[in-house]
């Protein structure tokens, strides 16, 4: 039989892999290509960079989120107070008109109110009745007057335009309103002019202070 050149000899090749295999080789990879080297993880400072990576992340992140808190809170407040005093302007413009609804029921003395006279009563009624509704639809609107007579004197919502010697009231009274005051909101859209009274007794002090031996600051104390 005739041998052909070109097959390889299988003892030839088992001698060859033998000899290649006793002197630490590996064998070649199928097509010749030399077998892949083993994988091994990430080297110690590769690992650190990428946890210090991590870490920077993170706290963009969370600080990203709080800005967005607090941006979402002071936007909700700045809605909020736009809705509540958006009719600042117009409320303090029909605070006149309101001055001159009481100037003008004021105006009208005692004895005519007294009297019989059916006109007059039913312009009084009117006008008192106009003011009123005034009143109510300012209050829809968060608009709200001051009604001080009586009560003691409080600096954020009143101005003292003079004293009055009453020794028979707590000292800081308000004893007279000049002009009424009005409130919006939490703000104060005109203070009340007061007047105030002087020479009373002092409040009573608050328990907490005879408890704790301190001495009690007088009662209101009027600044012009």
């Amino acid at each position: 039989m005739t041998t052909n050149p070109n097959t390889p000899d299988p003892g030839a090749t088992e001698d060859a892999l033998n000899a290649t295999q006793a002197n630490g080789a590996s064998p070649a990879a199928p097509g010749g290509q030399p077998p892949e080297a083993p994988t091994s993880g990430p080297e110690p400072d590769r690992l650190a960079q990428l946890e210090a990576e991590k870490a920077d992340l993170r706290e963009k992140l969370l600080r990203t989120l709080a800005d967005m808190e607090n941006l979402r809170r002071r936007t909700e407040r700045e809605v909020a107070d736009a809705r509540t005093y958006a009719v600042t302007n117009f409320a303090r413009d029909m605070l006149t008109v309101a001055d001159n609804f009481q100037r003008a029921v004021g105006s009208v003395p005692a004895e005519a109110r007294a009297g019989d006279d059916p006109a007059l009563k039913a312009l009084i009624e009117g006008v008192e009745l106009t003011e009123r509704e005034m009143l109510r639809t300012l209050e829809r609107h968060g608009v709200k007057r001051l009604d001080p007579q009586g009560q003691k004197f409080d600096p954020n919502l009143h101005q003292a335009m003079f004293e009055v010697p009453n020794p028979d009231v707590p000292n800081g009274t308000v004893l007279q309103v000049v002009q009424t005051g009005y409130v919006i909101g939490d703000r104060v859209l005109r203070p009340a002019l007061v007047g105030v009274a002087k020479g009373g007794p002092k409040a009573a002090p608050h328990p907490q202070s005879e408890a704790d031996g301190a001495e009690p600051a007088p009662a209101g104390n009027a600044e012009g």
